[in-house]
């Protein structure tokens, strides 16, 4: 089997408390920027490094990249047979399974609508929504400090979205962490409050921008005419 570039010559610099969202179409490596962040590599990185608050992960594993405060909401959260999402939760908080959640521990589980769930299985049976709820409610109680999020909006209904969304800023404005956010839909954009944007095409970032410009110009032209029209005007700008 053959080998292919993926991703040529980025860079990109993630800054503290911001939420950085990042379109593009399917088959572009959006998923592979989070996998190779996060040290998820089904491929080899070829060169370049990836610092984090100054330290060179590069070739640090996984479970070293989250302890240094990583995380990663993928696209479909998998089932986990005979693991119930009360005993992950207690886990993610460095707790055991015979840990009593406390008052505020379980005023947040109650927010995401979850309490009913504790007791099955992580996501066996879950809705699309149920799953990112889980998922995104984990997310807050190991209090990461960089949230890699691949497409936290898919598959959502709309409740859903609003309460995912918003408890995302919610943590982001509480803590000072960072987000990664990769989507394809612009209803996420209406909770999350992002300056910065841009599209990945053809392995390579283009057109720095706020999301939400990026996004109506992605419906009205499509990525490669947004891209050919925003860098002349760039270049435009820069004149």
């Amino acid at each position: 089997m053959g080998s292919r570039l993926v991703l040529d010559d980025l860079s990109l610099s993630l800054e503290d408390g911001q939420s950085y969202v990042l379109f593009g179409p399917n088959g572009s490596g959006k998923t592979t920027i989070i996998n190779a962040i996060m040290g998820i590599l089904p491929f080899e990185d070829i060169s370049g490094q990836i610092l984090f608050d100054g330290v060179n992960i590069t070739r640090k594993g996984v479970d070293e990249r989250s302890k240094l405060g990583l995380f990663v909401g993928f696209q479909n959260p998998v089932e986990i047979i005979g693991i119930k999402l009360a005993d992950l939760l207690k886990y993610c908080l460095g707790q055991s399974p015979s840990y009593k959640f406390n008052e505020e521990e379980r005023r947040l589980i109650e927010r995401f609508n979850l309490t009913d769930f504790l007791e099955r299985d992580i996501n066996v049976g879950f809705s699309g929504g149920e799953k990112k709820r889980a998922e995104v409610l984990q997310m807050i109680f190991v209090k990461p400090r960089l949230m890699l999020l691949d497409e936290p909006d898919s598959g959502v209904d709309v409740e859903s979205l609003k309460l995912i969304a918003s408890e995302i800023q919610r943590y982001l404005q509480e803590t000072q962490s960072s987000a990664l956010i990769v989507t394809h839909k612009g209803d996420i954009l209406e909770y999350i409050k992002s300056k910065h944007g841009c599209i990945l095409l053809n392995g390579k970032f283009h057109c720095f921008a706020g999301p939400k410009n990026i996004y109506r110009d992605i419906k009205e032209k499509g990525y490669e005419q947004c891209v050919v029209c925003r860098e002349r005007v760039n270049r435009r700008e820069k004149a």
